[in-house]
């Protein structure tokens, strides 16, 4: 499950980052507020990806998965992605537990 859910967390670190850059473009928000918003929000996909076995990890990474929707109103793609990156975080989680299972199901055969 850590390897699907960091893959999907490397992905949406690059993704706050080109949405930080059209956040520039934007009226109203200054670069210093975007990059600092962007780069929290990038450090956290990195950091997650460590800490991804440990308690309350998952439950971070849903927070980051809402923020990410939440942003399509500075970014208006960002609905889209976020919602995308929603479901891949989803998935992630899904297939991963079910890959873990049938990983400690053939270990136990094995031995």
């Amino acid at each position: 499950m850590r390897t699907l859910c960091a893959s999907t967390l490397i992905g949406e670190f690059f993704v706050i980052g080109f949405a930080g850059l059209v956040a520039m473009k934007q009226d109203g928000l200054t670069a210093g507020t975007v990059w600092v918003v962007c780069g929290v929000g990038m450090a956290l996909c990195v950091l997650l990806c460590g800490m991804l076995g440990r308690p309350g990890a998952l439950a971070v990474g849903w927070a980051l998965q809402i923020v990410l929707v939440v942003s399509g109103y500075w970014v208006g793609t960002m609905y889209f992605l976020g919602v995308v990156f929603a479901a891949l975080w989803w998935a992630s989680i899904h297939f991963g537990r079910k890959i873990d299972a049938a990983r400690a199901g053939h270990s136990a055969q094995v031995a």
